[in-house]
């Protein structure tokens, strides 16, 4: 069965006309959790009614209204706000091309999947190919529903994705924010830390995989669900454990030890040099002397001589 587009209309491409429909790219997998009365657990609903009669009010009588000023509206039909501006509703009007490297990451909000619509595939396949040869994205704006997106879109394989931008005026500024400055001399960075952190960049590159990364939250929130089940604890409230004190903001001294340990760690993931295995296993075998000792025999003869002995096998021990 097709996709259900969510849009329809078309790209303005100076006097090109593509004939287009625009589907949702991404899903939700939310967790879907109801919201229940926890002293007879049954589902809260919510309700639809008139403010001023405190009756329900069925969808079919619900209108659209702007307040302009306190307490009138202007009633706004779907109609309506199709007719103020037809054109609007109905087209992706590019209106120039960027590198996308110029665009800030903080503009980009929702992605959807361009597909052609009837008799536009070769218009389309020349949009698409136009824009992967450019090396560009194209800046356009289109109405969605009954708002006016700023767009980019982007050549990605066979598609052509729309991706709403945000305007600027959405985007707050970072002067208020405490940042460091952008200078290394000004934050003390030496060059030492700062190719060593490069190193551990180098050593953590690989390939772009997404399949690599999944939801690890809602998986074990899932898992918690299937052990609830498991144990009938269906309608079991947990309460709410007592909070950990938070640990202080330790001051860090010595940034060149800590980039060297995250390099060790590093390197230990992909397989260490023969000499750091070699301390590794030093280090492991001390705590199993140290145990084996204390189940020694003579170890237990010379406790019972000595109390302060036992007490120092005791803690050896613990």
């Amino acid at each position: 069965m097709a996709a259900r587009s969510l849009w329809k209309g078309a790209i303005s491409f100076g006097l090109v006309h593509i004939p287009v429909d625009l589907h949702s790219a991404v899903q939700d997998h939310d967790l879907d959790l109801t919201m229940l009365d926890r002293r007879d657990f049954s589902p809260i609903g919510f309700k639809r009614y008139n403010k001023t009669t405190g009756k329900d009010v069925a969808w079919d009588d619900i209108v659209k209204g702007y307040e302009y000023q306190d307490g009138e509206y202007v009633v706004l039909s779907d109609e309506d706000l199709k007719q103020a501006n037809v054109e609007a509703t109905q087209t992706i009007d590019i209106l120039s091309f960027v590198p996308a490297a110029d665009i800030p990451l903080t503009y980009y909000d929702t992605p959807y999947y361009l597909t052609p619509g009837r008799g536009g595939d070769k218009v389309y396949a020349l949009l698409r190919e136009t824009l992967r040869k450019a090396d560009r994205v194209a800046i356009a704006t289109v109405v969605i529903r009954v708002r006016q997106h700023l767009c980019a879109l982007l050549c990605e394989g066979d598609s052509i994705i729309l991706n709403t931008l945000r305007f600027p005026d959405e985007i707050k500024d970072t002067e208020e924010l405490k940042l460091p400055a952008r200078s290394l001399k000004s934050t003390g960075i030496t060059d030492k830390e700062m190719q060593m952190a490069l190193s551990l960049v180098d050593g953590m590159t690989e390939d772009w995989d997404p399949s690599q990364y999944h939801d690890t939250y809602r998986e074990d929130v899932l898992e918690l669900v299937k052990r609830k089940i498991k144990a009938k604890q269906t309608k079991t409230i947990t309460e709410a454990a007592p909070e950990k004190k938070q640990r202080s903001a330790a001051k860090v001294v010595d940034l060149v030890a800590l980039l060297q340990q995250s390099l060790a760690g590093g390197a230990s993931k992909r397989g260490k040099a023969a000499n750091d295995e070699e301390e590794d296993d030093e280090e492991a075998k001390e705590p199993v002397k140290r145990r084996t000792a204390v189940k020694k025999p003579a170890a237990r003869k010379t406790a019972a001589k000595s109390p302060r002995t036992a007490s120092k096998t005791a803690r050896k021990a613990a």
